[in-house]
């Protein structure tokens, strides 16, 4: 992980967390976990709690240390990201975030990851406070990562899933209230609560009661699928 170069997509809003955050690592590359480590120990309110040299690796290690957050490499010869996230996921009573690691932001391997249950992704160019911040943000979980790059991975791969779409949307919009229909817009937009109360001028606490009816009534777990269910079942369109 570079400590500079080019920003990743997006941008990240300057954020905070209260409390100390653990973080796991899933990387093949014993450099890349050294490099990973030394950046976020560097934090007060990061710490480092394993390294996994393979998604096979990682699962157990999840199970053992209740990391918050795993930084996972999404392409490793021995048990992928793709598989581990969808296991986390699957057996662990309270799984962490996950944030996939990734070399091209419009690898498809990464969108599987999405849609298997990770919370969003960085690429391995990031500077070293792009990487601190998206741990932090994932960790509070009431925006998108890299907004503005997940909606175009789901924009350009719900087009090959079009058949039914139209269908599937109105049934959502049909599940959703008139407010939690415009949250769930908002939200594929990367708005934080804050600023989808502010559109709407309500309440942040308000907006985070919608956003939780919203991701219930998805049957997702965070911002990131309820965006990639909107578009793949057409709620919200491309452009």
């Amino acid at each position: 992980m570079a400590a500079d170069g080019p920003a990743p997509p997006g941008g990240l809003p300057v954020t905070t967390a209260p409390s100390t955050l653990r973080v796991l690592l899933a990387d093949d590359e014993r450099m890349v976990r050294t490099a990973l480590r030394a950046i976020l120990s560097s934090e007060p309110d990061l710490e480092v709690v394993g390294e996994a040299g393979s998604g096979a690796e990682a699962v157990p290690l999840v199970r053992q240390l209740c990391p918050d957050v795993v930084l996972m490499d999404v392409r490793m010869p021995d048990g992928d990201g793709i598989r581990a996230t969808e296991e986390i996921l699957r057996t662990v009573p309270e799984p962490p975030r996950i944030i996939v690691v990734t070399t091209f932001e419009n690898d498809s391997y990464v969108y599987d990851a999405l849609r298997a249950g990770a919370s969003g992704f960085l690429l391995k160019r990031s500077r070293a406070e792009e990487l601190v911040q998206a741990v932090r943000l994932v960790a509070r979980s009431d925006s998108l990562l890299f907004p503005a790059a997940v909606r175009a991975l789901a924009a350009e791969h719900a087009a090959t899933r079009a058949d039914g779409s139209r269908e599937a949307g109105r049934r959502l919009h049909d599940l959703l209230s008139e407010r939690e229909a415009a949250v769930l817009r908002l939200m594929t937009c990367g708005l934080t609560n804050v600023e989808i109360a502010e559109r709407l001028t309500v309440g942040p606490a308000t907006v985070k009661t919608h956003v939780a009816s919203v991701l219930a009534k998805l049957g997702v777990r965070d911002r990131t699928q309820a965006v990639i269910a909107a578009y793949e079942c057409g709620f919200v369109t491309p452009g």
